[in-house]
């Protein structure tokens, strides 16, 4: 039953009958809910239609399940790219089910969603605590994973066919797209299936999550590789640091690692446009840099400066994920920055560093591996009490269930918010470098 004030409406397959396995006194009621009243983004508000406070369902276990565990098979199926921490929750996920649920029957599908499809030819793994226990000090995911869009149809057909009563996807919000499309034709159809999605960007740039899980790993890395780009920035004359790093569409990881380790000089983002040429432009504040310090550490997320890379008549291209694909940010500007320094004649010496995939794969640092754990269990509680089309997500200090929708919100930095005038006091480059 959904509290009459929330918008955030979790469904259901069915009334929930069996007594739950969990020997424990502090089982979660469903009218328990999180209220906040902060500041709406646009999902909120679009969802918000009433006016009225907005609550989210607290995740958590509860004393009446919906699946017999001994006659229950759960499937576990990782996709899109690598990214810290996914082994910690395929981990989390099948001890809680074995040992707390007594849920034996535990496949992992291997290969993302492509793993469903039977002319892909992808056996699936038999999961059980001997398999996954050491699995956390390995980087990736020991599924692995695919990119590229399939037939939903053919999905639902494959886990009806497999007899799979629990289905958990661990991905980034193209999955979570195609697993809310996977629920909701599973509901129209009355499959009794439980779908439960745990939310993967090491971008954190979800709506309304706190945080997503391998971020904290993201931002220790970049840091180590900020300290070795300041090494070799202050070893030679007139030395430069160019590191690329992950953001997409969002420049938190280079916000953050910027912030945590202040050498950092300029910091460019996507949603803080800049230009190249002119006296307030990024080549004339780096030569300024160059002259005052000798030295300058830049680091770059890999969706900034697309606007000038991208000519008028470019086609657009996309991955098989069908996100836009990107110009190399990365060596576009070790590029300019060696033109311009070679055109008015001064010596420079520039280190280019691109550690992203050393960051993606590596395991999770211990701040991540406590939080996957935690997003595991829960998402194995909402599961066996039959919930369905959610994800487990971390916010406001609470975990909470979301509709599936929520993972397709993009979060950005505020240019004019608190985050970014941060980063310009701690890098103390100029807050505008635009024409």
């Amino acid at each position: 039953m959904i509290s009459p004030i929330s918008n955030f409406a979790i469904a259901d397959l069915g009334p929930r009958e069996i007594d739950s396995p969990l020997d424990i006194a502090n089982f979660t009621p469903d009218n328990k809910r999180l209220l906040f009243n902060c500041y709406l983004d646009s999902y909120a508000e679009s969802e918000n239609r009433q006016g009225l406070p907005l609550s989210i369902e607290l995740a958590g276990p509860r004393k009446k399940i919906f699946f017999q565990p001994s006659r229950t098979k759960a499937a576990i199926v990782t996709c899109g790219g690598l990214c810290p921490g996914i082994n910690d929750v395929i981990r989390s996920i099948t001890m809680e089910l074995y040992y707390r649920y007594g849920v034996k029957n535990i496949c992992g599908i291997k290969y993302g969603f492509r793993g469903l499809i039977p002319e892909y030819g992808h056996k699936t793994v038999q999961l059980s605590p001997e398999i996954v226990k050491d699995i956390t000090h390995i980087g990736g995911s020991i599924l692995s994973c695919s990119r590229g869009h399939q037939d939903i149809d053919n999905i639902i057909k494959s886990l009806s066919d497999s007899r799979i009563d629990i289905l958990f996807c661990i991905g980034g919000d193209g999955t979570m797209r195609a697993v809310q499309e996977i629920s909701d034709r599973m509901l129209k159809r009355n499959l009794k299936i439980a779908v439960v999605g745990i939310p993967k960007t090491i971008d954190n740039d979800l709506n309304l999550i706190e945080k997503s899980f391998g971020f904290d790993t993201a931002i220790a890395q970049t840091v180590h590789a900020i300290q070795c780009a300041h090494v070799e920035a202050k070893g030679a004359v007139n030395g430069i640091g160019l590191i690329k790093i992950m953001g997409r569409l969002s420049g938190h990881i280079a916000a953050n690692a910027a912030l945590a380790q202040n050498d950092t000089n300029f910091v460019l983002i996507p949603e803080v446009p800049f230009a190249l040429e002119g006296k307030n432009g990024f080549l004339m504040s780096l030569e300024k840099r160059l002259e005052s310090r000798g030295h300058a550490v830049v680091l770059v997320a890999e969706g900034a400066g697309q606007n000038i890379m991208r000519q008028i008549d470019d086609p657009v291209e996309t991955d098989p994920s069908g996100n836009l694909r990107l110009y190399d940010v990365g060596i576009f500007l070790k590029n300019e920055i060696e033109k311009y320094f070679l055109n008015i004649n001064q010596e420079i010496n520039l280190k280019y560093i691109e550690p992203s995939y050393m960051i993606r794969s590596v395991p999770a640092n211990a701040s991540d591996s406590i939080y996957c754990s935690s997003l595991g269990q829960d998402a194995v509680h909402a599961a066996m009490a039959g919930k369905t089309g959610l994800l487990v997500a971390l916010m406001k200090s609470e975990y909470v269930h979301l509709p599936l929708s929520a993972a397709v919100s993009r979060r950005k930095i505020d240019p004019h918010g608190d985050v970014w005038l941060r980063v310009l006091e701690a890098t103390g480059q100029p807050p505008s470098m635009k024409d």
